[in-house]
């Protein structure tokens, strides 16, 4: 069944730049792994601080397998000291609503 999740981080003044270099790494290894069918960045519209990672997997076990990787535990200890509070992440399960 696939997973979607949605992370909102909001980041420190003055750390978008970093923030967003350090999302470019992530994101690109990301795409390439195995179950990983959508991984992209985008910035809110009303203003410059919050970002949301909008992610597609194919199932559970490649969300653990993302989870677990050494790029994205990187990312987080970088987005750590970029972020101005904890991410908000939500993560959802599709629902067959085909008739």
């Amino acid at each position: 069944m696939s997973v979607k999740i949605i992370a909102f981080v909001t980041v420190k003044p003055g750390s978008e730049d970093a923030f967003v270099e350090a999302a470019r790494v992530c994101v690109a290894a990301s795409r390439a792994e195995p179950g990983v069918l959508h991984y992209d960045l985008w910035r809110e519209a009303d203003g410059e601080r919050r970002y949301v990672f909008n992610e597609l997997y194919a199932d559970d076990t490649a969300v653990q397998h993302h989870m677990a990787s050494n790029h994205f535990k990187a990312f987080g200890l970088a987005a750590r000291d970029l972020a101005a509070a904890r991410p908000v992440i939500i993560q959802t399960h599709a629902v067959d609503v085909a008739a």
